[in-house]
């Protein structure tokens, strides 16, 4: 019994002190400790450093390759029997460069009339594209003196090829005036080129009249009666590629010296235009750059596949390259050829290709250009 009551007693002295010690003097509750969480806080993350973008280097010089007119009449037409070895012989010079510009003079298809009146008319079949797509050629211009030999409905006939050889643009015709004009564009080791065609009547072999002139409705040759067009779309080329080049149809057949509207438009065009070829003479012009700017200019590339020749100045012909770098021409280099009698050019070495660079670069003399520094 004594051991119940004192046990009774030492519970309710310890509830009278529960009580007692949960009341402050003052008679206001004391704060209860802070709720604990059993989910344990969280350590922020680290901050992280963004990394430091790599820069992107700049593009490489890339090479551009020019050679003049090319056609496939006479004792060339059998070598497109077998398109893919048709330019076989010259195809290491074709395809050295980063890009290779050629000026097909011809129409090609196998429709229409050969045009009234006119001495000389030129088509091929559409394997004329393919022998130069596989030789090398990256970009044919095909805006001419016989571009539209075989008039209109040549023409379509043409502008129906072009998809016949891929990995080859055709520039210089179009079904309207702005695909004429439209440039092809080439992504070369990281550098946008754009390459232009246009012919330029200087002469009446060129149609002066104009009548094969794509308009806004109609379809036919990329031709500068009025250099307006042809700035414009040199101007708009300028807007979307690092390089701009333009392949003329221009000059008077014969003559080794560019005449006053060659020289003229090339000027003008130097304004925006990175490299500037021509052909249409059929024998060589000068070479080098435009008096203002860094443009470089070569005013006639003569003949290139070709038969028939008339005269000796005619037979001599070549590749030109130029190395392109930040959208100048840092350098240039002539691979001199003379044109045999199957049509092809046959290269120089030696002390010959040396005779024939040094004649080349006398051509400057009667321009108005200065040679590379």
């Amino acid at each position: 019994m004594y051991g119940r009551r004192a046990l009774a007693a030492a519970v309710a002295a310890v509830v009278v002190l529960a009580g007692c010690a949960g009341d402050d003097d003052d008679g206001v509750s004391a704060p209860s400790a802070p709720p604990t969480s059993a989910t344990p806080a969280t350590t922020p993350p680290a901050p992280t450093s963004t990394p430091t973008p790599t820069p992107t280097p700049p593009p490489g010089p890339v090479t551009l390759a020019f050679a003049g007119d090319i056609h496939f009449e006479g004792e060339l037409r059998p070598l497109l029997d077998d398109p893919a070895t048709a330019l076989a012989p010259i195809a290491p010079q074709l395809s050295a460069a980063d890009l290779t510009i050629v000026n097909l003079e011809s129409s090609v298809g196998t429709s229409g009339e050969p045009e009234p009146g006119k001495e000389f008319t030129f088509q091929a079949p559409p394997s004329a594209l393919t022998a130069l797509q596989t030789a090398g050629v990256d970009v044919v211009t095909m805006a001419n003196n016989h571009g539209m030999d075989f008039g209109p409905e040549g023409l379509a006939d043409t502008l129906a090829a072009r998809t016949t050889a891929p990995g080859l643009d055709v520039v210089g015709v179009g079904a309207n005036l702005a695909e004429a004009f439209t440039p092809a564009i080439r992504e070369v080791g990281g550098t946008t080129v754009a390459v232009i065609g246009a012919s330029v009547p200087d002469d009446p072999t060129g149609d002066p009249t104009g009548h094969w002139a794509a308009t806004e409705t109609t379809a036919g040759v990329a031709m500068a009666l009025d250099p307006a067009a042809l700035l414009a779309a040199v101007d708009a080329a300028r807007a979307q590629a690092d390089v701009v080049v333009v392949y003329l149809h221009w000059g008077n057949q014969g003559e080794s010296c560019p005449s006053p509207s060659q020289t003229a438009l090339a000027g003008a065009l130097a304004a925006s235009a990175d490299v500037v070829v021509g052909a249409h003479t059929h024998q060589l012009q000068g070479t080098g750059l435009a008096p203002a700017g860094d443009a470089y200019v070569a005013y006639g590339l003569g003949n290139f596949v070709w038969y028939t020749q008339r005269r000796e100045v005619t037979t001599v012909t070549g590749v030109l390259t130029v190395t392109v770098e930040n959208g100048a021409v840092t350098a240039d280099s002539w691979a001199p050829a003379r044109i045999g009698a199957d049509g092809l050019p046959a290269f120089a070495s030696g002390g010959e290709a040396d005779q024939m660079t040094a004649d080349l670069a006398a051509l400057r003399e009667c321009t108005d250009l200065r040679p590379l520094p």
